[in-house]
């Protein structure tokens, strides 16, 4: 794995069941995409969707969400590559002049993304 991430490649988030990231009609709500240090996602490295999610349920809760990085380009966002010591996918999306992404990068992806597994 290198710091290349090609458009169609997929990005997964965590997302806990929490009725601020989670709208009344069951879409994902924008506030799920906030974080000030940046965007905490896995990247998917064409793995299948069960593999990617049993890997991320070994660690985190929550129903598993993706993207892709060309929707991430579509808003300027960009995607780093930075695993950790336990996670050799992760990586972060940030936003085109800080960390945090802005509501717009936010509502974008929000919309775009699709549930994996709940």
């Amino acid at each position: 794995m290198d710091e290349n991430f090609k458009s169609d490649e997929s990005l997964y988030r965590a997302v806990l069941p929490k009725d601020m990231f989670w709208k009344k009609d069951g879409t994902l709500s924008s506030a799920a995409f906030f974080d000030k240090k940046g965007l905490s996602v896995d990247r998917g490295y064409y793995r299948p969707d069960i593999e990617v999610v049993d890997f991320m349920h070994e660690i985190l809760n929550g129903s598993i969400v993706s993207f892709k990085v060309e929707e991430c380009n579509q808003v300027n966002a960009k995607v780093k590559y930075l695993p950790s010591r336990n996670n050799k996918y992760h990586s972060e999306v940030h936003g085109k002049e800080t960390k945090e992404l802005s509501n717009k990068q936010r509502k974008y992806l929000a919309t775009h993304a699709k549930i994996v597994a709940k």
